[in-house]
């Protein structure tokens, strides 16, 4: 949509200068004021149809764009029990798929984001790449008989496939939604974590009953029927692109800083943007232990097999309400590091208390995965606060930019747990008077996840110290 204006000038009346009005000729006639009619209207944000058009697709395409990395522990647990693949398929050989296909999914992001940006003409064909690209992937995949080749199918094709999928709707959502931020994006993720509920039961069931070439060419087709209908929700606010370029807008205004095609590196000026960039790759270091770890936690206690997927279906169902609520705090008024110092403390404390004092028994377990699923799930909802607290010290800054550099951050910290929570396996069990969490293998674990956990709130405690030496 282009914006047409019409302006039709007339002379303006004496009246409006605050002079007493004159007649000219003939006395009954006086000067028409000024006239301004626009049409068509811009399509507001965040009320909108088509924003909300966007919003419901960008929910939709979660499943095909998270719904395999979601699902992995499943698959290795399949591909390390069954003789499937020749070769080398010892457990750390399987899992350098699932990280790597999580690892550049996020890590391209800020590549993606920025191309994206500086030429949006390019979005529609990165989705059509990427539909392309995942469905093929993970046909071929199928077909793979040795790791080295799902690594490549899987674990790096695939992983750049959904990211051309990610950005262009991801983007298309930031210009669509300004006072509502939060919402718009507690409710994307909110679909991600719905997805990460169901995916490993179906999972489970397919390869159990069907095996895993069959399971992969089913997730193809339904990647496919998944992707299309979301792209075709998918549109531009190009007329409050167009109107950006044209002159400024005040603070607060629902239309882009900066013209289309306009890449602003503007926030890497501000130090708050690295401190919050620096508590958000800590947070992300540790987020994945519960997660990755709490299936095996449950088995080496003797818990029934059941009960790890139940704990894992827990934490991404309570994160469904966490991240709409989480987002919802941002969209209130709370300053970004507050909402972000609710998350991290409301999962650390679960993680410290329940976890580590409370952890041999499965109600307390329960209860630790249902706290931490609803606060630590919800801790990327805390991102349209971080943008926008950047876009009211520094109207130049670009939103969606900024969100593609969070998404980076974050898939740094993910790669960077991996080794470590290895290594924290293989650390000494701390001492502990009563048979706890702590006194368990994953003692250590415990406790790097909680403090990971809290160092998530860098941002606060960055804050609170420059007023404390301020105050001196």
């Amino acid at each position: 949509m282009t914006l047409q204006t019409e302006t039709r000038l007339r002379t303006p009346s004496a009246s409006e200068v605050g002079q007493p009005s004159m007649p000219v000729g003939d006395s009954n006639r006086r000067m028409e004021p000024l006239e301004i009619e626009t049409s068509p209207s811009i399509p507001s944000a965040d009320r909108s149809k088509s924003a909300y058009l966007v919003l419901g697709g960008c929910l939709l395409i979660q499943a095909p764009i998270w719904g395999y990395s979601l699902a992995f522990g499943i698959f290795q647990d399949y591909y390390t029990t069954h003789a499937v693949l020749k070769g080398s398929r010892s457990p750390g050989t399987i899992a350098s798929i699932g990280t790597s296909q999580t690892g550049i999914l996020y890590l391209m992001m800020p590549i993606t984001f920025t191309l994206l940006t500086k030429f949006p003409h390019l979005r529609r064909w990165s989705m059509i790449a990427g539909l392309l690209l995942t469905t093929g992937c993970l046909t071929a995949s199928s077909f793979a008989t040795t790791a080295s080749q799902l690594i490549v199918t899987q674990g790096v094709l695939h992983a750049i496939g959904c990211g051309l999928l990610f950005s262009p709707t991801s983007l298309c959502l930031d210009e669509w939604f300004s006072e509502r931020k939060g919402l718009a994006y507690g409710a994307m993720w909110s679909g991600k974590s719905v997805v990460g509920a169901g995916m490993p039961f179906l999972t489970g069931a397919l390869l159990s009953r069907y095996g895993v070439g069959a399971t992969l060419r089913s997730f193809a087709v339904a990647s496919a029927l998944l992707t299309i209908p979301p792209l075709l929700l998918m549109r531009e606010r190009a007329a409050a692109n167009d109107r950006a370029g044209a002159a400024p807008t005040p603070s607060g205004s629902d239309a882009p800083a900066s013209p289309p095609g306009h890449v602003s590196f503007a926030f890497a000026r501000h130090p708050m943007f690295w401190v919050l960039q620096a508590g958000n790759v800590l947070q992300s270091m540790g987020y994945l232990m519960p997660s990755t770890y709490l299936a095996s936690y449950a088995s080496a206690l003797g818990f029934p097999s059941v009960t790890g997927p139940i704990f894992l279906a827990l934490i991404s169902l309570t994160s469904v309400p966490g991240s709409i609520v989480i987002g919802l705090l941002t969209d209130a008024g709370l300053a970004a590091t507050t909402v972000i110092l609710i998350s991290s403390l409301g999962s650390a404390l679960p993680v410290f208390l329940l976890w580590g004092l409370g952890g041999h028994q499965v109600a307390v377990l329960v209860l630790f995965t249902i706290l931490y699923g609803f606060f630590a799930g919800g801790f990327s909802s805390t991102w349209s606060g971080i943008m926008a607290e950047m876009r009211r010290r520094d109207r130049a800054v670009d939103t969606g930019l900024i969100f593609g550099m969070l998404l980076g951050g974050r898939g740094l910290g993910f790669v960077l747990s991996g080794p470590v929570g290895g290594a924290l396996l293989e650390a000494d069990r701390l001492k502990a008077e009563d048979f706890t969490g702590y006194a368990t293998q994953y003692g250590s674990m415990i406790v790097y996840t909680g403090l990971t956990a809290i160092l998530g709130a860098w941002g606060w405690f960055w804050t609170m110290g420059k007023k404390a030496m301020r105050s001196l």
